[in-house]
């Protein structure tokens, strides 16, 4: 009886099916601010991710540097050197910080990322690879990430391909403000505190009517009502504290007084600080 094998072509069964990361929008200023500051004749940059792995399997990216790197068609150069003494310096500030994989500027993944992939994959298991449009085409900021999936044919590894993983991108409102003024890449000037609290507002009123909208939808029965959705609703109705509108009010009113309050003694500081180092320069031309 003959024996018939079949060769079959498979990709490796990792977790790369179940991973997802989670970046801060720090990671993605600092990454914008390189860009800007790279040498001339650099098209792109590229860097390493600093962060840590949750324990429901999430990988939280929380830091990042750039690395010093020169690129042509068939071959990528990095400066190691650079790149491990970057790494020593910033455990010193946060030991718990490790390498969980690399970033680069540009729109998807380009011919040399799996050289650079195939050098972090010996710094750190399974990195991921974060992808940052740095021209924020149609004032939106392009943010992918990348793990690397083998393919193999029978017992021989053939090559890698990149696999898109969730990528979850929160940011506070204040955080959210600066994300927008980057998005435009270019302002006649900085919103002020009070304005930058107008936008987030406004933006909040406008969630607020869509839902409204939502539930109104929903009752009347021209949406079909998803139980995901009510949950969430019923969660964040659930967290707000009972209060009348006055004592709301109040506490609104406190709260941005205070705030009001640190913005004024933060520049008294300053000024103070500014004569200071004037009198003492001064002092020592007398």
């Amino acid at each position: 009886m003959a024996v018939i094998e079949h060769t079959v072509l498979q990709f490796s069964t990792s977790s790369s099916s179940s991973l997802s990361a989670k970046v801060h929008p720090l990671v993605i200023f600092n990454i914008c601010d390189c860009y800007v500051r790279r040498p001339d004749q650099a098209e792109r940059v590229i860097g390493t991710l600093l962060g840590s792995v949750l324990p429901d399997g999430t990988v939280d990216i929380r830091n990042s540097y750039a690395v010093p790197h020169n690129e042509s068609a068939d071959q990528v150069a990095l400066d190691i050197d650079y790149h491990h003494n970057m790494l020593i310096s910033q455990q010193k500030v946060n030991p718990k910080e490790v390498i969980v994989g690399w970033y680069s500027t540009g729109f998807g993944v380009t011919g040399g990322s799996a050289l650079i992939h195939e050098f972090y994959s010996r710094e750190a298991p399974n990195p991921v690879h974060l992808t940052v449009d740095t021209g924020f085409r149609n004032g939106e900021g392009t943010i992918k990430a990348y793990v690397s999936v083998n393919l193999s044919l029978g017992d021989r590894q053939l090559a890698a391909q990149f696999q898109e993983i969730p990528l979850d991108l929160r940011m506070v409102e204040a955080e959210r403000v600066g994300y927008d003024i980057l998005k435009t890449t270019m302002v006649d000037k900085l919103p002020t505190d009070l304005e930058g609290m107008e936008a987030s507002m406004e933006r909040l009123l406008a969630l607020i009517d869509d839902v409204y909208k939502y539930v109104d939808n929903v009752v009347e029965g021209h949406v079909e009502p998803d139980n995901n959705i009510g949950r969430f609703l019923l969660d964040a109705v659930a967290s707000l504290p009972k209060l009348s509108p006055t004592a709301f009010d109040k506490l609104v009113n406190d709260s941005l007084q205070d705030n009001l309050l640190l913005l004024y003694l933060s520049s008294i500081t300053r000024t103070q600080l500014t004569l200071a180092e004037k009198l003492n320069t001064a002092a020592q031309v007398l």
